[in-house]
């Protein structure tokens, strides 16, 4: 399992996680899944994002089953430190190398913007938003590196690439 890189995108609704978890799979030449929480969470077991709730191991048992099969795993969601923090801890703990986490570090009003043009903006909206929203959710386990809200998406996928040990050669759009 030490082989396999563990990629966690995190931050805000509406940042550009899911977005640029596709992005940086297309770009692999490894097998590389993408773990989303909200599929996970929503989809699967259509359960509300609450303490202690069933997707948390969900999303901790699939990760750890996908790297121990050989996969690299692009983990992607808000992941609230509270909420989520020590299912992160206890992954790092069974995969305690290769593991590259990112923060998108994106303002509520920023958020609320791009909210607009989401797929499942009728799902939700800004009073949800302002609700989930937590401002500079760092984890203070493990170093993250920063995504500010002014980065393109081939901006972001370009500094996931580099860090995580990956060439990038020029635009992966062509």
């Amino acid at each position: 399992m030490e082989e396999t890189k563990l990629i966690v995108l995190r931050g805000p609704s509406g940042s550009g996680k899911s977005s640029a978890a596709r992005a940086v799979r297309d770009a692999q030449k490894q097998k590389t899944a993408i773990v989303e929480q909200d599929y996970l969470r929503r989809i699967v077991l259509k359960e509300k994002d609450i303490p202690n709730g069933l997707n948390i191991e969900l999303i901790k048992k699939t990760t750890l089953f996908l790297l121990d099969n050989s996969y690299n795993v692009i983990m992607e969601g808000i992941f609230d430190s509270d909420r989520y923090g020590e299912m992160l801890k206890e992954i790092i703990a069974e995969h305690p190398n290769n593991n590259y986490f990112f923060y998108f570090n994106i303002s509520l009003e920023e958020t609320i913007r791009r909210h607009q043009y989401k797929p499942n903006k009728d799902e939700f909206g800004e009073k949800e938003l302002r609700r989930w929203y937590k401002e500079n959710d760092l984890l203070n386990f493990v170093q993250e590196e920063s995504i500010a809200e002014n980065l393109s998406l081939e901006q972001i996928v370009e500094r996931i690439l580099v860090a995580t040990g990956n060439k990038y050669i020029g635009s992966y759009f062509r």
